[in-house]
């Protein structure tokens, strides 16, 4: 009987866990960060799933060429995404107790 409780507290804390992961997924998807380029001329506002909700561009650009408009924009764009693959990181590791997942880990499993 000790290993059927056991096993059973195993589960629990299983979903447990899960329930929290699926939580903080849901979270993140909503999380919205700031992304710049050009001394914040422009600014890319996206949400945890990597969807675009706006792009600010300072008017003073609109005399550069399109070349460095498109530039300014794609580093924005760039520092966005790896703004919010950091604050996945960060909260995944407060979840996992900073123990450090392997690469390519996704969760729930």
């Amino acid at each position: 009987m000790a290993f059927e409780g056991g096993l059973g507290d195993i589960m629990k804390q299983a979903q447990q866990m899960q329930e929290k992961v699926q939580s903080m997924q849901d979270e993140l998807a909503n999380t919205e960060v700031k992304g710049e380029s050009g001394a914040g001329l422009v600014t890319i506002i996206m949400t945890g799933r990597h969807d675009v909700k706006r792009v600010e561009i300072d008017d003073s650009l609109f005399k550069e060429t399109k070349d460095v408009m498109e530039d300014l924009i794609a580093s924005a764009m760039n520092d966005a995404v790896r703004r919010v693959e950091a604050n996945q990181k960060e909260k995944m590791s407060n979840l996992t107790g900073g123990i450090p997942m392997p690469p390519g880990f996704k969760l729930p499993f």
